[in-house]
């Protein structure tokens, strides 16, 4: 495996340059092997006010640059990224788990967010516009960005869910302070130094490390325009609570999902097993976008459930760096493994059977086995994100049941419809309240090119993705008068004499 971890020792990114944090308040571990520590540093939430301000500095100049030649160093960027592709990866398994072949696909998609952003059917969502409005009288529309933007990145897409907030803020002429998952410190620095190396403005991106504490002084304080956040429920209520009285400051959450799969009668069996399986324990269940709840037609539920948990028995439990093929590694942490026992337990306890047990290894690390769970019904009062390898499974009897089923949470962000029937398909489009509605394919898994974000405790209607340049910029308009005098309004007396010497 290729080296782990940044080039130097622990340090925040301000202004261009590296401010040491030495020690050991803040260590990330190999969720493969606890007793290794992959990154370690106290970090100061004094860096927090010092790298707004290098932030704040630095927004004349950059958002005076023209934008061709902020692309240019995002292009740069994407290719130093291309370069250090590897490190970052192996850096990404060593901290959080996934098998080195999802992070090597997470890697790679740094440089594709840059060639995405950069396309005209990106851009022109943000392109001047100049409309007649009156007689002698045109408007123009024009985009100005924020300003200050604060990028508080996720552990489990520790690289690639900020870079797609901020590639499309700094083409737009934004600044940014980068603050990682305090789970993946390292990942979070090398992109620091992926920023300096390409050549990037001092203080157009800065990196803070650290906690509760530094995030909470960073999406509280009085000088950003912006917070770009991709996390838990839990962690985007306490922004949106920290930003009450800043209602003009633009604040795109992108948070959880308890995602829905609606098996029809018609479907693909093996299509729809494979798929839900899939989307239920790729990395290890730790994505917001993993499916949580099944929905079966009865005529097909027991065919379905039988083959779900013999697939599910097959899959591949190692560490990320075990010799391929590895389909899961251990979960991010000790405390979420142990979530996924008690959930498992809490619905056995409230009647749900056991169809495959989510199980315990006998090794180090954090691993924990796939488990599916019947239940009779899902309930919005009891619904819950358990990020990990958990998913449950109810038997309908019509396609009304099913889609109200589908519904039967808090959470928006996407569900799945597997069926060969457009009536079938249709209804469940007209009818699930999601913001990703797949068909035939799982819930796990998003393309740039298209808009993604969730209803309800899943986002706040500001989608990323393809729309995550709408994040980076306010409109501007304005109306401009070319005719050559200006009449007065009835009721206005205005003598003509009184504008002479």
């Amino acid at each position: 495996m290729s080296h782990v971890g940044p080039v130097r020792k622990a340090a925040d990114l301000i202004g261009g340059n590296w401010l040491p944090i030495p020690g050991d308040a803040l260590q990330s571990r190999d969720p493969a092997a606890p007793d290794r520590v992959v990154w370690s540093g106290s970090p100061h939430v004094k860096h927090v006010h010092q790298a707004i301000q290098a932030a704040r500095d630095a927004f004349p100049a950059w958002r005076g640059s023209a934008i061709n030649d902020r692309a240019d160093a995002l292009r740069r960027f994407a290719q130093v990224s291309v370069r250090h592709a590897e490190r970052l990866a192996c850096t990404i398994t060593a901290e959080m788990g996934k098998t080195l072949a999802e992070s090597r696909a997470e890697a790679k998609l740094l440089q594709d967010k840059v060639e995405i952003t950069l396309e005209p059917a990106t851009l022109s969502r943000v392109a001047s516009v100049e409309v007649a409005v009156a007689p002698g009288k045109r408007g123009t529309c024009q985009f100005r960005p924020h300003g200050v933007m604060a990028v508080v990145g996720p552990f489990n897409f520790p690289a690639h869910l900020p870079n797609g907030h901020w590639i499309p803020a700094l083409l737009l002429g934004n600044t940014i302070v980068f603050k990682p998952s305090d789970r993946t410190p390292a990942t979070g620095q090398i992109l620091g130094e992926i920023a300096v190396e390409a050549g990037l403005p001092p203080g157009v991106f800065n990196v803070v490390q650290g906690g509760v504490d530094v995030a909470s002084a960073l999406v509280a304080h009085d000088d950003i325009d912006g917070i770009l956040f991709t996390g838990s429920f839990a962690v985007g209520r306490r922004i949106l609570e920290a930003n009450l009285d800043r209602p003009g400051r633009m604040i795109a959450l992108e948070m959880g999902g308890s995602n829905a799969a609606i098996v029809w009668k018609d479907a693909d069996l093996r299509r729809a097993v494979i798929e839900c399986a899939r989307s239920a324990f790729v990395t290890t269940g730790q994505r917001c976008t993993c499916t949580r709840r099944i929905i079966v037609h009865a005529s097909i539920a027991e065919r379905f459930a039988t083959a779900l948990c013999k697939v599910a028995s097959t899959l591949v439990v190692g560490a990320g760096t075990d010799p391929e093929p590895i389909f899961m590694g251990p979960l991010a942490t000790h405390a979420a493994r142990e979530a996924v026992f008690q959930r498992q337990s809490a619905l056995a306890s409230a009647g749900g059977r056991v169809l495959l047990e989510a199980a315990r290894f006998d090794r180090a690390g954090w691993f924990a086995g796939p488990g599916v769970i019947q239940v009779d019904r899902f309930n919005r009062e009891t619904d819950c994100e358990t990020f990990g390898p958990l998913v449950q499974m109810c038997v309908v009897e019509s396609l009304d049941e099913a889609i109200q089923q589908s519904n039967e949470t808090n959470f928006g962000l996407v569900a799945s419809v597997f069926t060969k029937d457009d009536r079938v398909w249709q209804a469940c489009f007209d009818g699930l309240r999601v913001g990703c509605l797949n068909h035939n394919t799982g819930t796990a898994g998003a393309s740039s090119r298209l808009p993604f974000g969730g209803l309800g405790r899943s986002g706040n209607l500001r989608p990323a993705g393809s729309l995550a340049i709408d994040s980076a910029a306010f409109p501007l308009s304005g109306m401009h008068d070319a005719t050559p005098s200006t009449a007065a309004v009835p009721g206005m007396r205005v003598e003509d004499h009184w504008f002479t010497a």
